[in-house]
């Protein structure tokens, strides 16, 4: 059910849209999200779907005017997987980009709405997964290389390849194939020990479990492209980090350093910072590995638990703005 439409058919071909459900922090960071969003489109519409309780909280804070399109979300879909294995049930728009709501927007989406625009139904991300993916984040995915247990799951479920998803931004413009993605990946799900995959909530600070691997077996199984999130001065998303990013406190100007060599770029998440800077510094005898752009990328992404305090403090700041 919509509670609140949008006014004409031209406000419908593309939007955006976020879920809000949970503790109401969630709700404060997806209105964070749709303000920098606004910063740089206003005629696109924006939906979200979220809980009755956050309805209630968007009416009492005379907020709901940020949003074209609110709908409740099902008790039974309020949860990652519950939304994002079911994105063709929450679609006013005939071209949607759904979004988390832990993102930054930091330039101009129309660049981005026409390289999209080819696609039936895609998520950012790599066309090959690599070995922690789904799999035990310390020293065990060693027994998993070692077993070949991410080639046995392939092999059960009649897969030739595993893409690496990453799912903060999924678009949509065909329902019906958003339907089928959705049926199979809800289908692996339910087979999950049947594949070399480990439960989110396995790691700390996490209470949900991930959509990630099963829609990348979906996507395997349709022979859906993933759209490739690391793309330079064209990247849809880039992960927040905060030796690699720079920004004013209202994350108005945004640069992130970008390195051209993928396995150097990765080194990025390596928490022991002299560890990682030692890399770095060796990575950079070898030529061109240590070549480097700064980039402002469409959304900055603080996907990663320990990387997510400043936007935490943007949202409070920003709520608090609002809410005055």
């Amino acid at each position: 059910m919509n509670i609140k439409s949008p006014d004409t058919d031209g406000a419908s071909e593309e939007g955006y849209i976020y879920s809000s459900y949970g503790s109401e922090k969630y709700l404060k960071h997806a209105v964070t999200s749709v303000i920098t969003l606004r910063r740089y489109d206003s005629k696109r519409s924006v939906a979200i779907y979220c809980s009755d309780e956050h309805y209630e909280i968007l009416k009492s804070k005379n907020l709901s005017k940020y949003f074209d399109v609110i709908g409740i979300l099902k008790p039974v879909h309020q949860s990652i997987v519950g939304f994002k294995h079911h994105v063709h049930l929450y679609m006013p728009f005939k071209r949607a980009i759904f979004l988390d709501s832990d993102i930054v927007w930091c330039r101009n989406p129309d660049p981005l709405w026409q390289a999209l625009s080819p696609y039936t139904y895609t998520l950012t991300g790599t066309l090959i997964s690599d070995n922690f993916f789904g799999a035990p984040k310390h020293a065990g995915f060693l027994l998993d290389v070692l077993f070949q247990r991410r080639k046995r799951t392939l092999k059960r479920f009649g897969l030739t390849y595993l893409s690496r998803v990453q799912s903060g931004i999924i678009y949509v413009s065909d329902k019906s194939i958003a339907q089928k993605v959705s049926e199979y990946a809800t289908d692996y799900l339910l087979k999950k020990s049947e594949t070399h995959f480990q439960s989110r909530k396995n790691e700390k600070g996490r209470s949900l479990e991930s959509c990630e691997w099963s829609l990348a077996m979906a996507l395997s199984k349709l022979d859906l492209p993933v759209y490739n999130w690391l793309q330079g001065q064209n990247s849809a998303q880039l992960d927040y980090v905060d030796n690699y990013t720079f920004h004013d406190p209202d994350f108005n100007n945004v640069q992130c350093r970008f390195y051209s060599s993928k396995f150097v770029y990765n080194l990025r998440g390596l928490k022991i910072r002299w560890l990682q800077s030692a890399l770095h510094h060796l990575c950079t005898f070898v030529p061109g590995k240590g070549d480097y752009m700064m980039v402002t990328p469409f959304c900055l992404h603080f996907g990663w638990m320990h990387q997510k305090k400043a936007f935490y403090d943007f949202a409070d700041k920003t709520w608090d703005s609002l809410s005055k």
